[in-house]
């Protein structure tokens, strides 16, 4: 396979499960630091009345998300959409900026660490000179899942990090992937995208040319394309350093 002769360029990443494993969210507790930082509430309005707002938000939104839609009609709702429309129809007032409310219910609602051998790949990509970028569907801004990725790995840094809510589409839509070969300026053949969905990042990669890394520790499925399945990073990091030798 084509991996076996030369190094990639460039490796991009998923992140939800694939760097970062994240706890089943608990938006109440979120909800509850958040309100530590509202200012004004003149209905007296609860966490759980906050909640139950956002949540029925969401899953308004969460139908057009959805990846068993056809990648071109799903698309992305911003965080910040989401938390202006309760605050204002609920009245509720914070001196703090939606950017650091956002991330006060991101780390209280939703807490993380990085996946095991995932610091180890990213220092073993340093030194080989391969570069590295992130590509996520997720919800939470670009800002927010920059912060959290630079305090998971805040020695490492990444070239972009981009957050479907940015664009309002989603993987596997080839666009964002293409919007990556972009900002890499290299061809796509010198990319590889690491990722857990096999239809998100797998078939999404294959599909605008980049080679796709599956991290999968359960499921093995033959696909119709080339690609490297691995069940921890260790796998990664050895033959990279192989190829290297």
């Amino acid at each position: 396979m084509r991996f076996s002769n030369e190094l990639p360029d460039m490796i991009i990443f998923d992140c939800g499960n694939t760097l970062a494993h994240e706890s089943a969210p608990d938006f109440l507790h979120g909800w509850q630091a958040v309100f530590q930082y509202i200012d004004t509430n003149p209905d007296s309005v609860t966490p759980q009345q906050a909640k139950e707002l956002a949540d029925n938000l969401w899953q308004r939104f969460s139908g057009h998300r959805s990846l068993s839609a056809l990648h071109q009609d799903a698309f992305e709702i911003h965080e910040w959409h989401q938390l202006r429309t309760v605050f204002d129809a609920l009245a509720l007032k914070s001196s703090l900026p939606l950017s650091e409310i956002e991330v006060i219910l991101m780390d209280h609602s939703s807490p993380c660490e990085p996946v095991p051998y995932a610091a180890e790949l990213l220092r073993t990509l340093e030194l080989l000179g391969i570069r590295t970028g992130v590509i996520s569907n997720i919800g939470w801004s670009g800002q927010a899942l920059t912060h959290r990725l630079s305090r998971l790995f805040p020695t490492h840094h990444f070239e972009f990090i981009m957050a479907s809510s940015e664009y309002g589409i989603r993987k596997p839509d080839p666009l964002l992937f293409q919007i990556a070969i972009q900002k890499a300026r290299l061809p796509a053949w010198k990319i590889w995208f690491c990722g857990d969905n096999l239809q998100a990042d797998i078939a999404g990669a294959h599909s605008a040319g980049i080679f796709p890394v599956w991290y999968q520790t359960t499921q093995d499925v033959s696909l119709p394309f080339p690609y490297l399945r691995v069940s921890n990073w260790r796998e990664i990091i050895n033959l990279l350093i192989a190829t290297r030798q």
